[in-house]
């Protein structure tokens, strides 16, 4: 199966538009956790050296990522986005009605049927995760959302002690994100 999504990751890559947020660093030419570091390192420094500021980054690590994509708002997230109709369905059946199992030693537990998040280990959830939530972007132009998959750092840059922007904004993400 592993080989198949492979395919799949590459199909939905070369569909992606270029305009994908470019602040999310997985996934595109040229990007990666080093460009991620990078960026917010110079945007960061480059505001400290004016007078009175200094930067606040807020570094989240969102529990079982994965599992909180919503199905339904992923298709319409893909086709938004123009993927092709028919890898957007085919994703669609991919994480609809999934059975799922835990074997411990000899054991194996009731198998549940989950039609929520994406599988762990899965080559495609990091790519899932992304599309699921490239829409999340600052609503304060001195904030920036710094993303890898499922990594993301809030970078507020703050003049005259007034932090307000950025709070709103580490407020709007820790809510936003459960229901993206």
């Amino acid at each position: 199966m592993k080989c198949f999504e492979r395919l799949v990751l590459q199909h939905i890559k070369a569909a992606l538009p270029p305009t994908l947020n470019p602040h999310q660093f997985a996934y595109g030419a040229n990007r990666s956790t080093n460009k991620a570091i990078s960026t917010t390192l110079h945007s960061v420094l480059r505001h400290l050296e004016l007078q009175g500021t200094y930067a606040r980054l807020l570094f989240v690590d969102y529990s079982s990522a994965f599992n909180t994509i919503l199905t339904s708002r992923l298709f319409s997230k893909m086709s938004y986005l123009g993927i092709p109709l028919n890898l957007c369905l085919w994703i669609k059946d991919f994480l609809t009605n999934r059975p799922q199992a835990v074997r411990m030693c000899p054991h194996l537990s009731p198998t549940l049927t989950l039609s929520t998040g994406a599988p762990q280990g899965c080559v495609l959830s990091p790519l899932l995760y992304s599309l699921y939530t490239h829409d999340c972007t600052p609503s304060h132009t001195i904030n920036t959302i710094v993303k890898f998959a499922d990594d993301t750092t809030v970078v507020g840059l703050i003049t005259k002690d007034d932090e307000s922007a950025y709070r709103e904004e580490v407020q709007r993400l820790t809510g936003a994100q459960r229901t993206t």
